[in-house]
């Protein structure tokens, strides 16, 4: 019997004491101003900045020459790399933070649909790992993206756009929650 076992988390370069705390994303859970915990250290005009990945892990078994894939796919937030400052924030831009948790999360989904069609044998783990890779960098641009067409939330009507779409996108992918 052989047994195989990786775990992947690539987010910012994440020290490992930081990596201790993290939030596992729920539907039923929004993010509170006391979930973000570090110390505020961004440009001035930003208000707060959440930090959030994606996390996989996977375990290959081969018996009797049958190999069986079991994977995880979990979406992150990292309260002590994420920062408010309190004079400045309100339900609105706590709200556009919450987005950027979701589209985590919306990554997290569209990863575990495609691993799923990934033939589970021998070759999985360098499948996985590419297609992890891209996903990831599909996570980071539109977090870029959500940020400059929101104006990082100072454009209102682009801000409730973006909105509806995840919140459509995240029940396209209902299935893979």
């Amino acid at each position: 019997m052989q047994l195989l076992s990786v775990a992947i988390l690539v987010l910012f370069l994440i020290p490992s004491e930081i990596n201790e705390e993290k939030i596992t994303w729920n539907e039923d859970r929004k993010l509170t101003w006391a979930d973000f915990k570090g110390v505020p250290n961004g440009p001035l005009a930003y208000v707060a900045s959440s930090n959030t990945g994606v996390s996989f892990s996977y375990s290959y078994r081969e018996r009797n020459g049958v190999g069986e894939i079991k994977f995880t796919v979990l979406s992150y937030f990292y309260p002590k790399l994420s920062w408010y400052r309190s004079s400045k924030v309100s339900d609105y831009i706590l709200a556009h933070e919450q987005i950027h948790f979701d589209i985590s999360e919306l990554h997290a989904r569209k990863l575990r649909q495609r691993l799923v069609v990934i033939p589970h044998d021998r070759d999985f783990k360098s499948k996985a790992e590419t297609l992890y890779e891209i996903i990831e960098a599909d996570r980071r641009e539109m977090q870029l993206q959500y940020d400059v067409e929101t104006n990082h939330s100072n454009a209102n009507e682009e801000e409730f756009l973006w909105r509806a779409y995840i919140a459509e996108q995240l029940r396209v992918y209902q299935r893979w929650k």
